[in-house]
């Protein structure tokens, strides 16, 4: 199977738009990777004199360490997959290990999925947060499961698809630490606690990253549909 989803999608792309993309996926990706290691570093030396709603939400996590290693761990190892599979000049030169990278990342997220659904008894954020990640965890693994169908069909452009929203998935978890810590810094403005802000928090982080990989994806469909024109038309 091959993850062939390429970000650079059509060459006529304005490079800055591919810039600030590519800027952005690096960036979830290295919030992603030291939200991991954070948290692994949490759960092996408790750490003291921290913010009381900062000591609770890693307790929380402290009561189940296994199953908390289960979800994150492959998390690390996903985020720093992604840019090497999104990576065209990485996929044309190496084109095998593009193919096994691809089959290692679609097994780490079906375990990322399933295991956050284990992670939902006594959640933080109640309710509010449970929908969401009920919600897109159930998205992630559909849109996983397209681009395993298609390209086994060797449907590229649709298993890209399909890649890119299961990918903005992943990411909009990196994505929820900045509101997060944008919600604890004016906590005490608002009175607010993670129990509050939690759910919020989760949907609005989801939410923007899904939305701007369907908007990437769009954007890179109707480039491509319109350099085939041109070029049918100088031909």
């Amino acid at each position: 199977m091959r993850i062939s989803s390429d970000i650079h999608a059509d060459s006529t792309h304005p490079l800055p738009l591919k810039r600030v993309m590519w800027i952005g996926m690096i960036l979830l990706c290295l919030m992603g990777a030291a939200a991991v290691v954070r948290r692994i570093a949490a759960l092996a030396y408790p750490p003291h004199n921290v913010p009381p709603q900062l000591e609770a939400l890693d307790e929380t996590f402290a009561r189940r360490p296994g199953l908390t290693l289960i979800h994150i761990v492959p998390g690390l190892v996903l985020v720093t997959l992604i840019p090497l599979q999104f990576s065209r000049s990485f996929r044309n030169r190496h084109l095998r290990a593009h193919r096994w990278i691809g089959r290692s990342a679609m097994g780490l997220s079906v375990i990322i999925a399933i295991s956050a659904l284990g992670l939902l008894r006594d959640p933080v954020g109640g309710r509010l947060e449970v929908a969401c990640i009920l919600l897109f965890d159930a998205f992630f693994l559909f849109a996983l499961t397209k681009a395993f169908l298609h390209i086994r069909h060797r449907e590229i452009a649709l298993h890209r698809e399909w890649i890119i929203r299961a990918t903005s998935v992943a990411l909009g978890v990196a994505t929820v630490r900045p509101i997060m810590g944008a919600f604890f810094a004016t906590s005490r403005i608002t009175g607010l606690t993670p129990h509050d802000f939690f759910g919020i928090a989760f949907w609005l982080g989801f939410s923007l990253t899904a939305l701007t990989g369907e908007f990437w994806i769009r954007y890179t469909s109707r480039r491509s549909v319109l350099h085939s024109k041109l070029a049918s038309a100088k031909s």
